[in-house]
C-alpha cells in the first residue's frame, strides 16, 4: 500500500469521528439572581425536565426602569474539571451597540441560539417583562470536547453590576 494514500484516509478518518459527536447540550443548572431589586426582579429562573435527555430553561424578568446602557460581561466559559475551570473566553460587550451591529462573534453565537426564543431581540431600551422561554437545544459551529460546561454572565446598567445568569450545561 501506498503511505501516501493511507496517512490522509486514516487522518480524514480520526477527523470525522471526532468532529461527528453529537453537538447537543442539555442544561443541568441555571442561577438568576438580581443584585439590585429597583431595578430588575426574576420572577421565575428554572428548569423543566421533558425527558431523561431533554430539559428546558425557562426565565422570567421584569426590569423596572428603562435601560439603555447596558454591558454584558460573559464572565467565562467553564468546564468542570476538578471544580469549574476557565475554558475559551472572558468577554464583555456592550449590549445596546451589539443588538444594532451584531458585531462580535462569540456574542453572536449566543445570540442566535436564543433570539427566536426570547424578547431580547430588539435593540434598547430595554423595559417591562423580559422572557427566556423552553430554550432546550443549541448546535455549536465549532466541535467542543463533552463534557459540562458553565456560561456566566453579568449584566451591568450604567456602570454598576445589576443581575446575573449563570447556565450550567452538559455537552453530550
Amino acid at each position: 500500500m501506498n503511505p501516501n494514500v493511507i496517512l490522509p484516509g486514516v487522518f480524514l478518518a480520526a477527523l470525522f469521528l471526532i468532529s461527528s459527536e453529537a453537538p447537543y447540550i442539555k442544561a443541568t443548572n441555571v442561577v438568576c439572581e438580581s443584585k439590585n431589586k429597583s431595578w430588575a426582579v426574576f420572577h421565575y429562573c428554572r428548569l423543566k425536565a421533558y425527558s431523561r435527555n431533554k430539559t428546558s430553561v425557562n426565565i422570567n424578568a421584569t426590569l423596572l426602569h428603562p435601560a439603555n446602557n447596558i454591558m454584558v460581561k460573559m464572565v467565562r466559559m467553564v468546564k468542570k474539571l476538578s471544580g469549574y475551570k476557565p475554558f475559551l473566553f472572558d468577554v464583555t460587550v456592550d449590549a445596546c451597540l451589539f443588538m444594532r451591529k451584531k458585531h462580535n462573534p462569540v456574542i453572536k453565537m449566543f445570540y442566535n441560539f436564543i433570539k427566536d426564543l426570547s424578547t431580547l431581540n430588539h435593540t434598547c431600551p430595554y423595559e417591562g417583562l423580559q422572557v427566556l422561554s423552553d430554550y432546550h437545544t443549541a448546535k455549536f459551529p465549532v466541535p467542543l470536547p463533552p463534557g459540562d460546561y458553565g456560561v456566566l454572565m453579568d449584566f451591568i446598567f450604567d456602570g454598576k453590576k445589576q443581575l446575573y445568569v449563570n447556565t450550567y450545561v452538559l455537552h453530550l
